[in-house]
C-alpha cells in the first residue's frame, strides 16, 4: 500500500523543490499539502493535479493535528519562519502521538544550521572565524544538547520530546540544512534566502563590502541535493525505517563542503562588476553597527559561524550531494536580484525595446 504523506511549506523554496522530487520519484504516493489560500493552492494544483489540498496556515492547529493523525509520513519542510513555529510543531506532535507501534508516524522535520550559530551571537563575534565544529555521527550528543538560546532549538526540542515520549509510535528525523542555494523547482518560490540577501545589499549599496572581517565559515548544500536527502529518508520511512536512524539518533546535517562568507561577498562584487552593475569589484570591511543601519538582520544570515559535517546521511543512506558548488551559482543569483531591483531589463522588456 502506498504511504500517505502530509506536507507543509510546499509553495516555499525547500518544500517546493522536495515536492517536485517526491512526485517525480513516487507518483503513487498519496500526498496532502497544506496551503494558505486558493492562490497558493492553484499553483500546486496546476502542476500536481493528483495532490489533495487542505487550506489553512501554520496556526491551524486542529487541521494540522488531524492531518498528522492520518498520515504515515509527515514532511513539514520549512522556511526560516516555519522551523521556529511552535504551534504547528505541537500540533504535529499531538497528531503523531495518536499513532500506534503497528502504524507509527514518521516525522521528517526541517530545522537549520542556524542552530549552530549560537556561539557567534553569544560572543558578539559577527564576521569572525570560530573553530567549533559539529558532526552528526560521533558528535550527535553535542547536536542534541545545543544551548536552549540557539535559534530553532525550541522547536527541535518539541520534535525530540514527541519521539522520546512515544518511541515506538513516533519516529522522528531532523534534517538540518546549512546555506541552501540554486534555483528551486517547486510551484511558487524558487529562491533561497542568504545569498540573495547578500547580493541584494551589495547591489543596493552600489559597492562590495564584508560583514566585519568576513572570516566566518558556513557550509553549503544545493537545493536539489537537499531534496535527495528528504526523499531517501521518506523512502526509508516507507519501508519501516530502513537503514536510517531515528529519534535520539535521527539528526542529519545536510552539507556538501564549507566556505568563507567573505569569499562569497568578494565573488558577488566581482560578478556584479563584470556585469556592469558596480563601478568597481573592490570590497570594504564594514563594522556591524554600520551594516545594521541599512540591513539590521543581515549579520545573522551571513555574519555568523555555522560549521557542521554531514556523515549520517552519506554513511547510512548513500546520500551523494554532487550538484554545482555555491560559487558556480553566484552569477545567476546576481542576475535574479538585479532583475528584482530593476537594474537590468527582463526578457520581455528587452524584446519590446
Amino acid at each position: 500500500m502506498s504511504p500517505k504523506v502530509f506536507a507543509t511549506g510546499t509553495t516555499g523554496f525547500i518544500g517546493g523543490d522536495a515536492l517536485h522530487d517526491l512526485v517525480q520519484r513516487h507518483p503513487d504516493w498519496e500526498i496532502t499539502c497544506l496551503v494558505r489560500n486558493t492562490s497558493k493552492g492553484a499553483k500546486v494544483a496546476s502542476e500536481y493535479p493528483k495532490i489533495r489540498l487542505v487550506y489553512g496556515d501554520l496556526d491551524s492547529s486542529e487541521l494540522i493535528e488531524e492531518e498528522a493523525k492520518k498520515a504515515d509520513i509527515i514532511y513539514p519542510e520549512s522556511d526560516f519562519a516555519n522551523c521556529d513555529h511552535v504551534a504547528s510543531a505541537e500540533a504535529i506532535a499531538k497528531g503523531a502521538s495518536a499513532h500506534t507501534a503497528d502504524r507509527p508516524a514518521w516525522w521528517i522535520h526541517t530545522s537549520g544550521t542556524g542552530i549552530l550559530t549560537w556561539e557567534t551571537t553569544d560572543k558578539d563575534a559577527f564576521g569572525q572565524r570560530l573553530e567549533r565544529e559539529y558532526n552528526d555521527w560521533d558528535g550527535i550528543k553535542d547536536l542534541m544538547s545545543i544551548p536552549d538560546q540557539a535559534v530553532h532549538r525550541n522547536v527541535d526540542k518539541i520534535v525530540l520530546a514527541a519521539s522520546a515520549s512515544n518511541p515506538t509510535s513516533v519516529k522522528t528525523a531532523i534534517v538540518c540544512p546549512p546555506t541552501i542555494y540554486g534555483r528551486g523547482r517547486g510551484p511558487d518560490n524558487k529562491d533561497s534566502v542568504q545569498v540573495p540577501k547578500a547580493s541584494k545589499q551589495i547591489l543596493s549599496q552600489k559597492k562590495g563590502f564584508l560583514v566585519g572581517a568576513g572570516e566566518n565559515v558556513w557550509t553549503q548544500v544545493h537545493v536539489h541535493d537537499l531534496s535527495d536527502l528528504y526523499i531517501l529518508l521518506g523512502e526509508a520511512a516507507a519501508t519501516g525505517g530502513g537503514k536510517a536512524t531515528w529519534n535520539e539518533e535521527g539528526y542529519y546535517l545536510a552539507e556538501n563542503g564549507s566556505f568563507v562568507w567573505g569569499d562569497i561577498f568578494r565573488q558577488i562584487a566581482k560578478v556584479a562588476h563584470q556585469k556592469g552593475l558596480l563601478t568597481s569589484d573592490n570590497v570594504e570591511s564594514l563594522p556591524v553597527a554600520e551594516i545594521d543601519k541599512f540591513a539590521p538582520d543581515l549579520k545573522y544570515y551571513v555574519g555568523t559561524s555555522s560549521r557542521g559535517t554531514s556523515v549520517r546521511g552519506k554513511k547510512l543512506l548513500g546520500w551523494n550531494p554532487h550538484r554545482p558548488t555555491i560559487f558556480e551559482t553566484l552569477g545567476e543569483a546576481v542576475d535574479v536580484e538585479a532583475s528584482k531591483l530593476g537594474l537590468v531589463k527582463g526578457h520581455a522588456e528587452q524584446v519590446a525595446s
